[in-house]
């Protein structure tokens, strides 16, 4: 990557108070996952992506991070440091750099992370957007920042860790922000602060102002901030995780059908209310999320066709299911449906989409579509649903096939639910 115009400036100043009992006597980017600093790894995914030149904010005993790195030659970058004697915000060192580039990554240095830096770069350029934030699920979005977006990806509401929320998708600030010169302004007002926070003073106050889009995506972003994230971080880069989730990569996806195998069958779903977790559900996911798979929902809902739920009651529906997962510590990577019916004659039903489509199941354009999103092999990927659209679907789509129920049913396998399917793909 030729990155004359892409500034890599890496904040690594923060104490790291929760994550005291793992290191207290170094910076929290300092500290080592396998043997290895995280910031050394953060300098060794730039250097691989193309990246030449870096800076680095540091405060909180500073020097034991230049002592460290140098002039980052060894590690394949050249490093600049800008030192904050006082702290400056997450933000407050952006204004030692107004010259120096046309467009900023910024990257939080408490974070592991591997991910197609491409991509990212794409889509920004792709929605000519002022400020790009990598977004993705977590197991915690009751005490993170989340951000929700409309079906453009543009940011429309965004809740910081603080204030409370319900019905919002659970998409979180990843830490990683690709900002334009021209959004950050660097003559405004708010640079002659002594403290500069990058997401509540500069980024959400612009999300109605200016064109800031979330890059949402699977790829590994995960912070350190507590002891039992740190090891869930060690594990993943000890099993090949982290760096089998970049999107260069093949991936591989379990598809979940919804209604009767994610949430209670009830008949169509209208509204949040409906929604209850099937037992084992939350178990289920923890597994996928704990490997190397993408979990992703893939559901009919003719609801919509019928007249009976609009797109947006659907939204608020699946951000509803999102955070209610979310509670349990687990979540889904996507959630993609077919608003389709073939099938006319219903009262308020929505003309334009009753038609014969494509992605209806036992049809495989949800699935077609996914692995074209998300670089997916369906080979090596599954269907598990408790209905035979879903089985056909899958083998459709050249996927392996688990169908969920009592009956049994041919070229797939059966089990009895969604935990059972899961312990059965990782045969546990």
């Amino acid at each position: 990557m030729n990155d004359t115009n892409l500034q890599v400036v890496i904040m690594a100043g923060g104490r790291g108070t929760r994550i005291q009992s793992i290191a207290s006597d170094i910076p929290k980017p300092m500290i080592r996952v396998c043997g290895v600093p995280v910031l050394e790894h953060q300098l060794k995914f730039f250097s691989r992506a193309g990246i030449k030149n870096v800076t680095i904010s540091i405060g909180y005993l500073g020097t034991v991070i230049k002592d460290y790195f140098g002039d980052g030659n060894q590690f394949g970058v050249h490093i600049d440091y800008i030192e904050e004697n006082e702290p400056l915000g997450t933000a407050g060192a952006l204004r030692f750099l107004s010259d120096k580039a046309d467009l900023f990554l910024i990257v939080n240095g408490d974070i592991l992370f591997d991910f197609d830096l491409y991509r990212m770069l794409e889509y920004h350029n792709l929605k000519s957007a002022d400020a790009t934030l990598f977004t993705h699920p977590n197991q915690h979005p009751y005490d993170s920042a989340v951000i929700d977006a409309n079906v453009d990806g543009r940011i429309v509401r965004w809740f910081n860790k603080e204030e409370e929320r319900s019905d919002v998708p659970n998409r979180v600030n990843a830490g990683i922000h690709m900002l334009s010169r021209d959004f950050l302004d660097f003559g405004s007002e708010i640079w002659r602060k002594s403290k500069v926070d990058l997401d509540r003073d500069i980024l959400k106050p612009n999300i109605s102002r200016k064109k800031i889009f979330a890059y949402d995506s699977p790829e590994y972003v995960k912070d350190m901030g507590t002891p039992e994230r740190y090891h869930r971080v060690s594990a993943d880069f000890e099993s090949g995780i982290i760096s089998a989730k970049n999107l260069k990569n093949r991936q591989k996806a379990i598809f979940i059908d919804r209604d009767g195998t994610i949430n209670e069958y009830v008949g169509y779903v209208n509204c949040p209310e409906q929604l209850e977790l099937i037992d084992g559900v939350s178990e289920a996911l923890r597994l996928i999320n704990q490997s190397s798979y993408i979990a992703i929902i893939a559901s009919n809902q003719p609801v919509i066709a019928r007249g009976e739920c609009s797109f947006d009651e659907m939204k608020r529906i699946h951000d509803h299911l999102q955070m209610l997962l979310g509670m349990e510590g687990v979540y889904v990577d996507d959630i993609i449906f077919c608003p389709h019916h073939p099938d006319k004659g219903f009262a308020g039903e929505v003309t334009e989409l009753k038609f014969d489509c494509d992605c209806r199941k036992p049809k495989p354009g949800m699935l077609l579509k996914m692995a074209e999103k998300y670089n997916i092999d369906l080979s090596q990927s599954y269907m598990i649903g408790d209905s035979l659209r879903d089985v056909e679907a899958g083998i459709a789509a050249g996927c392996q096939s688990i169908y969920i129920g009592e009956e049994s049913v041919t070229n797939c396998h059966c089990s009895k639910d969604l935990l059972e399917a899961v312990k059965y793909i990782f045969r546990r």
